[in-house]
């Protein structure tokens, strides 16, 4: 029997709306709809950097939580179980349209390479001090891996242990990921910024 919806007015706890979502109750599944198609759509987006596709893939993602949601057992909290439901939706439309992929399987490299803290977490989410347009161009140069760690952890604020939860993969994986994508990112982040000095250099002296 399907548990008791509240009647004083006061928004049901998430695991009452799992439990009754799971019995098939379709208000309680559009009251996690609500709850999480934002954050859905931006994870979404962030992976992808393309609107459409990304309302698209977090159409395909509730669908797939509408199958789904009944194997939910509470093992991990419930967003990171979505999450991990966006995050393969993702990827695998992103492999059917053959773009690459790194593959968060190859061995784990985090002890010969140190994470270097000049360009950080802490670095990032100080967004401000850094142009937000060339950070945005270079964090969708990343290849989807990569980027897809370090929109987790560094953006969406998730722990190792909750990204490999979500990925599939060891938490020495996750770290080793993320320490790759910020090398690429202050690398990528660098020429962009040396090819407008170039071009300012150009300027002045075109205009000399």
């Amino acid at each position: 029997m399907s548990a008791e919806k509240p009647t004083d007015g006061k928004a049901a706890p998430e695991t009452q709306l799992i439990a009754r979502a799971q019995q098939g109750d379709e208000a309680a599944f559009e009251a996690l709809y609500t709850a999480h198609k934002r954050r859905v759509y931006s994870l979404c987006l962030r992976m992808t950097s393309d609107p459409a596709d990304a309302e698209d893939l977090a159409q395909e993602a509730f669908l797939q939580l509408f199958r789904k949601i009944s194997t939910f057992r509470g093992e991990s909290a419930f967003t990171t179980w979505l999450h991990r439901l966006v995050v393969n939706v993702v990827l695998m439309r992103l492999r059917k349209k053959g773009l690459p992929v790194v593959s968060l399987d190859e061995p784990d490299t985090s002890h010969d390479e140190p994470v270097h803290r000049d360009f950080g977490e802490n670095d990032l989410r100080l967004i401000g001090s850094i142009d937000r347009i060339r950070l945005t161009r270079a964090i969708e140069s990343l290849p989807h891996g990569y980027r897809t760690v370090f929109m987790l952890h560094d953006v969406e604020g998730y722990e190792h242990n909750e990204i490999a939860q979500i990925m599939n993969c060891s938490v020495g994986n996750s770290k080793s990921q993320l320490h790759k994508a910020r090398l690429k990112l202050r690398d990528l982040l660098r020429r962009e910024e040396m090819v407008s000095a170039a071009g300012g250099l150009k300027e002045v002296e075109d205009e000399g």
